[in-house]
């Protein structure tokens, strides 16, 4: 696992990054479900000492995002179905209120981005049908064309200009992004077309983008990220690697 978001920590309020860094560590996946840390282990990782890691935790206990398994040992929590399913909802509607603050504004130089990446995607599709239909694997192509999906998300986000509201649902996330990717590239490999029935929605959203309709992008990308989400539940966990591509 990549030390990607814990990492050291120099300033006074030491317990407040602490808690920040850990509790963004469970979010984006650095941290799993079920995983066990110690205070020592993690005050390592944060190049702190085990004081302000302990008041960290002791916090995410409070959230519910920490279980004490012993007494300096804590593991991630796991969420059962309701919850799981409660925290799809909040995902998909902060998704949809990015899609109206993007459709408010947005750039010109930002949407012609997004209309770039979804040319690369088309380009990657017609790929990817040819090689089914000469019998061939399309494993780097499928995945080329889900990370130009990611950063077609990522460009939707940025063009939200809310750096708060994307905070907010980088948080609520029920699936971080490698997880999600091996889930999809799971599903694929069972059934060739799943999920691409919601492909053309991406231009529907451009357009709605440009012409400044947020209640049309905010209706779209809710449908699409309801069904998405509602699709990867329904499925079972991705025997590959979750690695980040």
């Amino acid at each position: 696992m990549a030390d990607t978001t814990l990492q050291g920590l120099t300033t006074s309020t030491l317990a407040d990054r602490a808690y920040r860094a850990i509790r963004d560590a469970i979010t984006t996946g650095e941290l799993r479900p079920g995983q066990k840390v110690t205070e020592r282990g993690l005050a390592e990782r944060l190049s702190v000492s085990p004081t302000p890691v302990r008041e960290a935790i002791r916090r995410l206990e409070q959230d519910g995002l920490l279980e004490r398994t012993g007494p300096r040992t804590v593991q991630v929590a796991t969420f059962g179905d309701v919850a799981v399913q409660d925290l799809a909802e909040v995902e998909v509607a902060l998704r949809g209120m990015v899609a109206r603050f993007a459709a408010r504004r947005a750039t010109p130089e930002q949407l012609d981005r997004l209309d770039a990446i979804l040319d690369e995607a088309d380009d990657l599709l017609i790929l990817i049908k040819q090689r089914h239909q000469a019998g061939q694997q399309p494993s780097r192509h499928l995945g080329r064309l889900l990370d130009a999906m990611q950063r077609f998300n990522e460009v939707v986000e940025s063009c939200a200009g809310n750096p708060v509201l994307v905070r907010l649902l980088d948080q609520t996330r029920v699936f971080s992004w490698p997880e999600r990717r091996a889930r999809l590239l799971e599903r694929i490999s069972h059934d060739a077309e799943f999920g691409l029935h919601r492909y053309t929605s991406h231009r529907a959203l451009v357009r709605a983008l440009r012409a400044g309709d947020s209640a049309a992008a905010e209706a779209l990308v809710i449908d699409d990220a309801r069904g998405g989400l509602g699709d990867l539940l329904a499925a079972p966990a991705a025997k590959a690697s979750v690695a980040s591509p």
